[in-house]
């Protein structure tokens, strides 16, 4: 069988599955021509991250195709009950890069929270020249520890992001329609453990009480999880994460309140626009950037590769 993976496949991943005999097709097919290859080399898995899309003319024009898998969690690039109408498999891997994902969302508080995203551009151009300036321009940092963190989403990214506030000695409150109660297990180096159970509450709550809110939503068809009304129930000098998706929230009225400092800086790893992000959001001083990377972890990878392997050799019962 030829499995073709579009957006590249972590070596473990080709490993494992060439070890079961497949043909494995690393090479990157623009869009445009993706459904003449699929048809040429009649490949039956397509496996992609989030720049192929696979929507129903894809699906229609390549009738080879019995596996469909996405290396990662949201599966938003991919017509997912169309293709199961189709009787096509379609796979994710939603629990391999919870654990980076997380961890990114920490590396933007504790940029933020210390003017990293700052003065990390500032250093470089003035810091031989203006050094004093800068030290007392960055000296109001303020600690996590103690604050309270605000959970927008509690599945499996979120719940990540709980183990790691709790670890730092913060409170957690957490909003989620569809989770009344998460409970928290914290392991340690030495197998012991603790259980913290999390109760959710409405969103309203979290926004107002909150010192920081990070979100872990899938897309909004209607409207954003986070636009002026809820910017405005906020605490004054609170932050917003986003490493969830794009277009969750309002980006002009966030810029707005970061001018305003009604919030103090938002860390942002999705854009509305990807991936021509808005000038205003990519040059804003209170805002810490990353390139949509909060899966991209050697880890993470390794971990996404093994798991489509074993998904793709229980499917077709390959032992």
């Amino acid at each position: 069988m030829k499995i073709l993976a579009n957006d590249g496949l972590d070596r473990s991943g080709v490993e494992a599955l060439t070890q079961k005999g497949f043909d494995v097709i690393t090479t990157n097919i623009p869009q445009e021509f993706l459904a003449d290859f699929i048809n040429e080399h009649r490949i039956r898995t397509l496996l992609v991250r989030s720049a192929t899309t696979v929507r129903k003319e894809l699906i229609d024009a390549c009738p080879t195709l019995e596996i469909i898998g996405r290396g990662g969690v949201g599966m938003d690039n991919i017509d997912v009950d169309y293709a199961r109408s189709k009787n096509i498999h379609v796979i994710n891997t939603p629990a391999a890069s919870s654990e980076s994902v997380a961890e990114l969302v920490f590396a933007h508080l504790f940029s933020g929270v210390r003017f990293l995203h700052d003065s990390n551009r500032k250093m470089p151009l003035v810091g031989d020249t203006n050094f004093s300036q800068l030290k007392k321009s960055y000296e109001r940092g303020i600690e996590l520890r103690g604050k309270t963190i605000g959970i927008i989403g509690m599945g499996r990214i979120g719940q990540e992001v709980a183990k790691i506030a709790l670890g730092l000695g913060m409170r957690v409150i957490a909003a989620d329609s569809n989770v009344g109660r998460a409970s928290i297990k914290l392991t340690f180096y030495n197998n012991q453990f603790i259980n913290v159970d999390i109760e959710t509450e409405p969103l309203d709550g979290v926004l107002q009480h909150a010192d920081f809110i990070t979100l872990h939503v899938p897309s909004q068809e209607n409207g954003y999880v986070i636009g002026e009304r809820e910017i405005a129930l906020m605490k004054d000098g609170a932050a917003i994460i986003n490493c969830s998706r794009g277009g969750v929230i309002d980006e002009e009225a966030l810029v707005s309140a970061l001018d305003a400092g009604k919030i103090s800086f938002a860390g942002l790893d999705v854009f509305a626009n990807e991936p021509v992000p808005a000038k205003n959001i990519l040059s804003h001083p209170k805002i810490s950037l990353t390139p949509h990377t909060g899966a991209s972890t050697l880890e993470a990878q390794d971990r996404i590769g093994l798991s489509l392997a074993a998904q793709i050799c229980s499917i077709l019962q390959i032992q």
